[in-house]
């Protein structure tokens, strides 16, 4: 599944078409995806304009003029095409060939730009685990999918005093404490294993053990907040990790895998500079974690 930079990544690439644009039609051609689309989903969509285009989590969403918010989710294999029309001048914009896989082509946005210019958005997903819906921006904050969700990972809402208060007095190892989206919303399995392999702190660990008292930042939480930071910050300026069936909206491939210290990596030798070690791989709540034996602790 798409981890925060991916989804970033994706949002970026829309944001140039989809933001101001007005949604003159749509092509609904299913019934349903992971879930049911909502109640007149085509009509409510048909006729309204996109006024800004966010993430939250692992989700994207487009505000709209009517002041409903359209709320998708990539599931496992979902992705966004751009098309625009070749007499339509928009330097520096994502213009593609059709997908090969049009059959799971299950909505299609036809859009009037705000540079005056004609464009489609396609939203393809062969397995179906992604998913759209509408929430009145009003509720969003309570909304199911939403109420739950921890702290944003970028920015300065994440520091070491925060990373504290979350985990003092956890006994949960601390890969399944970053893990938690109750506590810190989007954190992915790729990006925790190299997060706590630059930190140099142990998947296994209990996560309170690295917490300050009275949620005091300790220099061990100041260090993994600044490099889950710089982490997810890197892997969004390399397009993401183009594992799978994941690609950026202009069709592209991330290329952070590439930089990948132990992600993936068993047997591997350690990148630490006169680390001798080699890369483990163990299972933690049916995850594989990968991280230096040595260098971690």
């Amino acid at each position: 599944m798409p981890e925060l930079p991916e989804v970033e990544t994706v949002k970026r690439g829309l944001a140039p078409t989809f933001e101001g644009a007005l949604i003159e039609k749509l092509d609904q051609n299913r019934a349903d995806l992971r879930f049911p689309f909502p109640e007149n989903f085509r009509a409510r969509l048909t006729g309204r304009r996109v006024i800004a285009l966010s993430r939250r989590s692992k989700y994207l969403l487009a505000d709209l003029d009517s002041g409903d918010v359209l709320v998708m989710h990539l599931g496992m294999s979902g992705s966004f095409r751009i098309e625009v029309d070749e007499d339509v001048s928009t330097p520096g914009d994502f213009t593609h060939a059709k997908s090969k896989n049009e059959k799971h082509d299950h909505v299609v946005f036809h859009l009037a730009t705000s540079a005056g210019g004609a464009a489609r958005i396609h939203y393809n997903d062969p397995r179906r685990f992604g998913f759209m819906t509408l929430v009145p921006r009003p509720d969003l904050g309570e909304h199911a999918l939403f109420r739950n969700i921890g702290i944003e990972p970028l920015g300065n809402e994440l520091d070491g005093a925060r990373i504290s208060a979350l985990f003092a007095g956890k006994k949960a190892p601390l890969k399944s404490a970053l893990l938690d989206q109750k506590l810190i919303a989007g954190l992915g399995n790729i990006y925790v294993c190299e997060a706590l392999w630059r930190t140099g702190l142990d998947p296994r660990r209990a996560a309170g053990t690295i917490a300050g008292k009275n949620g005091r930042a300790t220099k061990r939480t100041f260090a993994l907040a600044a490099h889950i930071r710089d982490t997810l910050t890197e892997a969004i300026e390399a397009g993401g990790s183009s594992l799978r069936d994941h690609t950026q909206a202009d069709g592209t491939l991330g290329y952070f895998q590439h930089r990948f210290a132990v992600y993936d990596r068993e047997g591997e030798p350690c990148r630490t500079p006169g680390c001798t070690s080699s890369i483990e791989r163990i299972v933690q709540s049916n995850r594989s974690t990968f991280y230096c034996p040595t260098c971690q602790r």
